[in-house]
């Protein structure tokens, strides 16, 4: 794993529709580069907690060869926007105002890295890009919009199964036709709607995938016992059905799972060194 002291950052702000989005661009630290990547982050607060992770593996990349792109979606992080006025769609043209910048600095075709729902958006664009991209790079993902949105909106179906029309609430992923408030996040039921529509099993990758995943339930990797490593890792049951259905149909999908902590949901920042060393040496087009 490379030293986090490297390889600083440069940071800016994109112009997007509306507004900006903010971006930190990793330049490739080795004389012939290889490539780009765009990083596409999680949901919420899972984007705060990923953002040491992302940015430690950013900088991972850059020493390896390739240029990133870290970009923080509308409303989310320090782009313009506030959350309850985010939407899907406007992510995904995020995605393709990303994929033009990298592409008028002389890196026409970057591979997605995507962290949670940030992979199961990544891979909606890839599936509907009219030029889609040569690699995906899935950091345990969410593959199921609606099972995701459902465990976040639990805090809050719970709190209205008291409402004379609780029973509804909690049978639906749409618990009411006005914003919801959840865990500090202004949701707007178009983005509730349009993430539980999104399945993973409904979708084809046009391009190689690389499926990378924390394995939790052993011991772990972590930055205070970095030699301690499990025995075994494996990725989770519903993962290992998707990862089947896409290979046969005829989609190349490289699979790795290590030890680590739950870093996107633990209530400190924590690392997964074995998650970075595992990305770092991936062969990417």
């Amino acid at each position: 794993m490379m030293d986090d002291t490297v390889a600083a950052a440069f940071p800016f702000f994109l112009d997007a529709d509306p507004g900006t989005r903010f971006c930190l661009f990793h330049a490739p630290l080795t004389e012939h580069p290889r490539g780009a990547i765009l990083y596409v982050p999680p949901f919420a607060e899972e984007l705060n907690k990923c953002r040491r992770m992302a940015a430690m593996q950013s900088r991972c990349f850059a020493q390896a060869g390739y240029a990133v792109l870290q970009l923080d979606l509308y409303g989310c992080g320090d782009s313009d926007g506030d959350f309850g006025d985010a939407r899907w769609h406007v992510w995904l043209n995020d995605i393709e105002y990303a994929c033009r910048w990298l592409r008028e600095f002389g890196y026409p075709r970057p591979a997605l890295w995507g962290a949670r729902l940030g992979a199961l958006l990544a891979l909606d664009f890839a599936c509907t890009s009219p030029d889609p991209p040569p690699a995906l790079i899935l950091w345990q993902a969410a593959l199921s919009g609606s099972r995701y949105i459902k465990q976040f909106l639990r805090v809050e179906t719970a709190a209205q199964m008291l409402a004379p029309d609780g029973a509804a609430r909690a049978a639906g992923i749409v618990p009411s036709a006005k914003p919801l408030e959840v865990a500090g996040y202004t949701l707007a039921p178009a983005l509730i709607q349009a993430i539980g529509e999104r399945d993973a099993a409904q979708r084809t990758p046009p391009c190689p995938v690389h499926w990378l995943e924390v394995d939790s339930t052993g011991p772990a990797a972590t930055s205070d016992t970095p030699d301690q490593v499990a025995t075994t890792a494996a990725v989770s049951p519903s993962s290992a059905r998707q990862i089947e259905q896409w290979r046969t149909a005829g989609v190349p999908v490289t699979v790795q799972a290590v030890a680590g902590q739950a870093f996107w949901a633990s209530t400190e920042i924590v690392l997964c060194p074995a998650l970075l060393d595992a990305t770092t040496t991936l062969e990417l087009p």
